[in-house]
């Protein structure tokens, strides 16, 4: 058969499912190319859509005998089938990934309910998925990792460990919990080689600086001397999001705590109405230099508009 794929987000991050259909197509013997609206025939094309915002895609495919679309974006009940699913990602359709660099899932799922996030209801609570070393093949030793809480069970942090005992370099991508950092898992993280020597926690939330700190100290007090980023979802109360974003401009941190705010989206809407506080503010966190050097209030958004007008 002749497989094609699409990857309607489009925006960089290679496409997992993507990958795992070329693989499997592959490993059958059928041929797997991406998408061409110039060929004369498929049997099978593949469209993928993570966020439920991105805009469809715009061609209308009349070349093909069968159009599979999956993916969040499509669907939150979509689901690689259970034999497809378990296949190893084909790295060959992004050839821009280095050939030592490999990405995956340890654990699925997460035990909290966070109402901008979808896992809890996509995947349901955390459970055991796939082992680091069958995520490390053909020597890719750096590893982006996208669990949403590996803390949260013994088998991830047993996963954890056998990272430290490989020398596998890592990225939790979808940022910790560090309200689970305890003294023990402090001293275990600091042994991790991280990706760009950055690791990443949650602070969504005023309850969560507190935690932040702590782990941050612990983290420190063990040796790890990298840089914390720090995923701060706006929301809610703009004076709240403003100092829970400011706070760590304090010099304790010593310039090592990155803001990555993020306005929080609709996840059911195809359209995003984002307030222009959230925007300015993202932009004000995100440009450390400027976040380091200027307060939010005296941030100049655009030409005689400082971020002290969102509070009038």
């Amino acid at each position: 058969m002749k497989i094609a794929l699409i990857d309607v987000d489009g925006h960089g991050f290679p496409n997992l499912a993507l990958m795992k259909l070329a693989r499997w197509h592959r490993e059958h013997g059928d041929h797997v190319e991406w998408y061409s609206v110039f060929a004369d025939h498929y049997d099978v094309v593949y469209m993928s859509k993570v966020f439920s915002h991105t805009k469809d895609f715009e061609y209308y495919i009349n070349n093909a005998d069968k159009v599979i679309k999956g993916g969040s974006g499509y669907s939150i009940d979509s689901q690689l089938e259970p034999e497809i699913d378990k296949t190893q990602p084909d790295y060959s359709i992004y050839p821009k990934i280095p050939k030592n660099m490999a990405y995956g899932f340890l654990t699925r799922g997460c035990i909290n309910k966070c109402k901008w996030c979808i896992v809890p209801i996509k995947e349901g609570m955390i459970r055991p998925y796939m082992d680091i070393d069958e995520i490390a093949i053909e020597g890719r030793h750096k590893i982006v990792l996208m669990d949403n809480n590996i803390l949260s069970c013994d088998y991830g942090l047993k996963q954890v460990e056998k990272i430290i005992e490989r020398g596998y370099t890592i990225d939790f991508n979808q940022a910790m919990d560090a309200r689970l950092v305890t003294e023990e898992i402090a001293a275990m993280l600091a042994k991790v080689k991280w990706i760009n020597g950055t690791l990443r926690f949650g602070c969504d939330t005023h309850a969560q600086i507190k935690p932040c700190e702590d782990a941050i100290r612990r983290l420190r007090k063990y040796g790890f001397n990298g840089t914390v980023d720090l995923y701060t979802m706006l929301h809610g109360d703009i004076r709240e999001c403003y100092e829970r974003c400011s706070k760590w401009k304090d010099p304790e941190w010593g310039g090592k705590v990155v803001i990555n705010a993020q306005p929080m989206l609709d996840l059911t809407a195809k359209v995003q109405h984002i307030p222009l506080w959230q925007r300015d503010m993202a932009r004000w966190a995100g440009r450390k230099i400027i976040y380091l050097s200027t307060d939010f209030m005296d941030y100049e958004a655009r030409i005689g508009f400082k971020g002290s007008k969102h509070f009038e």
